[in-house]
């Protein structure tokens, strides 16, 4: 049976529409009419990929894949057929578009393809490294606790991820407000205190001279500002579309004291936990090297490990392939050496993982908890110029009054 979405109209003239499973379009319309529904359109179901959303894949937030995968791992688990299990899925979601897409999905597992090759028609929403886990996973005849794996690799990338976002937010949002106070200082509260001593015409301290300067490049020219600083991160992102300069300025990031830190820590780590998810489902290690290469955003550091996984697939070691790169940290070598040694390494993968994210969340605190007495350090200092720049000419005319 096949998956197809409708339009109908019920008794009362309310548009309905939703997802029905049927041999044909033909049938599909009969058992709309049997629900004494008028059918409007009945077609072919086809999830419908939502390029603005943000997760694991651009078609599915990482939230719902992660969701999904779970109870596809519970049922296969439970002895349901895959198609079943689909078909539960699918009747579990709230989503439309899960709905449709898990329909379409069962629809291909009944003409006979397998799970991965009837999720490789929607590669923004399962992508690579999850279609060949899955391929890992029914070679092997696990699926189901593949698919478990998978659910868990998927929430942790998504805490993770909420981990640094919740991070970086409160340091931008002072850094802005802080930017937005000085501004407004500078446009607004300067030009109508320092007037008075304008009006003077008495000698004014060279502070208070560029502090009036500053006013009034901000009040007359900080429209054009802004529009400078919007058309270059405009332009910047459009510049990072071509990849030669995406590359250098991902090696330029590098280069940063702490930034090249944090991006090679985020780095490494989401490849070593993708590779041991990779390696426990049984993918062999030269195609999962090629597949966690390609999770790494780092084009530099991407470079380097498609060039490790050739020397592996040259015969060397994983050790000293990823050891030639120099973007590794030593303990991580380390760990993965003794997982070769010792014939554990898709464990010592994950350990090492974990030990590099815990690192990663350190430094970003390190950083974070730098950057909020820096930015108040920054208001403080700008404020003493401002009340100097005020000040110091009352104390010259209170000197010649007296």
């Amino acid at each position: 049976m096949a998956a197809f979405e409708y339009r109908a109209l019920d008794p009362r003239g309310r548009e309905l529409k939703g997802v029905i499973e049927a041999d044909s379009p033909r049938q599909a319309r009969q058992q709309l009419r049997e629900k004494q529904w008028a059918p409007l359109d009945v077609r072919p179901a086809k999830a419908r990929e939502d390029k603005g959303s943000t997760g694991f894949g651009r078609g599915l937030s990482a939230r719902d894949l992660a969701l999904v995968t779970r109870q596809l791992a519970t049922l296969v688990q439970a002895a349901l057929p895959i198609e079943e299990a689909l078909r539960a899925a699918a009747a579990q979601s709230s989503s439309q578009k899960i709905k449709s897409m898990l329909l379409a999905i069962r629809a291909k597992v009944m003409e006979g393809h397998s799970l991965a090759a009837a999720l490789r028609a929607y590669p923004s929403a399962f992508p690579e490294l999850y279609r060949a886990t899955v391929a890992a996973g029914e070679h092997a005849g696990h699926l189901g606790p593949v698919l478990d794996q998978l659910a868990d690799y998927t929430d942790q990338r998504q805490q993770s991820r909420q981990k640094i976002q919740l991070a970086l937010l409160y340091p931008v949002i002072l850094m802005v407000a802080s930017l937005a106070i000085v501004g407004f200082l500078l446009g607004f509260v300067v030009p109508d205190v320092v007037r008075v001593f304008v009006d003077s015409g008495q000698a004014l301290p060279g502070l208070t001279v560029a502090l009036i300067a500053a006013s009034d490049l901000v009040k007359n020219w900080g429209w054009l500002f802004l529009l400078l600083a919007a058309g270059a991160v405009l332009g910047f992102r459009q510049a990072l579309r071509e990849l030669g300069f995406k590359r250098r300025w991902h090696g330029f990031l590098l280069r940063l004291p702490l930034v090249g830190r944090l991006s090679r820590a985020a780095n490494t780590a989401r490849f070593a936990s993708t590779l041991a998810i990779l390696t426990r489902s049984g993918v062999p290690l030269v195609e999962a090297l090629a597949i966690a290469a390609a999770v790494i955003s780092n084009l530099r550091i991407r470079d380097k490990v498609v060039e490790a996984a050739q020397k592996v697939r040259e015969g060397s070691s994983l050790t000293r392939a990823l050891e030639g790169t120099g973007e590794f940290p030593p303990m991580m070598l380390h760990m993965i050496a003794s997982g070769e040694k010792s014939g554990e390494l898709e464990q010592m993968l994950a350990r090492t993982a974990r030990n590099q994210e815990n690192d990663l969340a350190a430094q970003i605190a390190l950083l974070v908890g730098l950057f909020e007495p820096f930015m108040l350090v920054f208001m403080g200092a700008v404020v003493l110029v401002i009340v100097m720049a005020i000040l110091m000419p009352v104390l010259s005319l209170n000197q010649l009054v007296g």
